[in-house]
């Protein structure tokens, strides 16, 4: 007579039901084993880290600076990141650096950020990264221009804290002469997130002479408040930072004689945005 598998008061019919059903939570399992496996061996290339970032969201944050753009600002920082090209890791590697610094996120609020170049350009990567560093409850931003294909962007979206999402400038036009692509594919993702209920910070780098008319100003500030109460925005001066690495790289700086913005010029700024009802960061 064969002997019964986890054989219960009910007899064999019951026993193996019992085990069926451990078999499927096995397989679920090892499944679920295997998926996380899969995600730590996610390749991606990287430009650099900042292990004690304090300015997104404050906080101590962990940056990680993504290889690739197709964008070519001309007062882009880091033009040595457009090249999909650098350091190869994988989410493993990454994350094994950013669980060292968690006492620090846990101390003064921080977490993790992906920036770039344009991490979303590495999608698969990014959105693995930022599931394993919620499976750890550290907080996670998101840095974009957002010129992706939406299906890329809201798959990083769902698990994604905080966007911070940079328009360089509103008018079409202006915006190619300044980053050499349109701009709608970047205004549709914009509106889609704010429509999903993520928590965004509209970024304006605000350059003299290039993207700080009062039209301009207009335009942003009448943007940023049509997506809604929850979305603020944060006025960055434009600095002269990368030049110097235009000038390394041997590339040619359209904004080499474009000076800082002043205290004046970022006050009345400010003050379009006030106008408009917006929330800024540092309000």
């Amino acid at each position: 007579m064969e002997h019964c598998r986890l054989a219960g008061p009910g007899g064999c019919g019951q026993g193996d039901a019992l085990y069926a059903r451990a078999r499927r939570r096995n397989t679920l399992a090892d499944r679920c084993t295997q998926e996380h496996e899969a995600a730590g061996s996610v390749r991606g290339y990287i430009h650099s880290v900042e292990t004690m970032g304090t300015v997104d969201n404050g906080g101590i944050r962990f940056v990680l600076f993504m290889q690739g753009c197709v964008m070519r600002c001309a007062f882009c920082h880091n033009p040595d990141t457009w090249l999909r090209m650098g350091r190869e890791v994988t989410v493993d590697e990454i994350m094994s650096e950013v669980l060292e610094y968690t006492p620090f996120f846990e101390a003064s609020g921080g977490g993790v950020t992906a920036s770039g170049g344009e991490p979303l350009l590495q999608h698969r990567f990014v959105r693995a990264l930022f599931e394993r560093c919620g499976g750890h409850h550290i907080h996670r931003a998101l840095d974009t221009a957002g010129y992706c294909k939406y299906g890329d962007f809201a798959s990083v979206l769902d698990c994604t804290d905080l966007l911070l999402f940079s328009v360089k400038v509103v008018d079409e036009e202006k915006h190619v002469k300044l980053t050499g692509v349109r701009n709608d594919v970047i205004l549709s993702n914009l509106r889609l997130a704010a429509a999903r209920g993520a928590d965004i910070v509209v970024r304006y780098v605000l350059i003299p002479s290039v993207n700080d008319s009062e039209r301009d100003l207009h335009d942003i500030a009448s943007l940023v408040a049509s997506l809604g109460d929850r979305v603020r925005a944060d006025i960055l001066p434009y600095n002269r930072m990368g030049v110097v690495k235009w000038r390394q790289l041997g590339l040619d700086c359209a904004l080499e004689r474009v000076p800082e913005p002043t205290p004046d010029d970022i006050s009345r700024a400010r003050r379009v945005f006030h106008e408009c009802s917006v929330r800024l960061r540092t309000d």
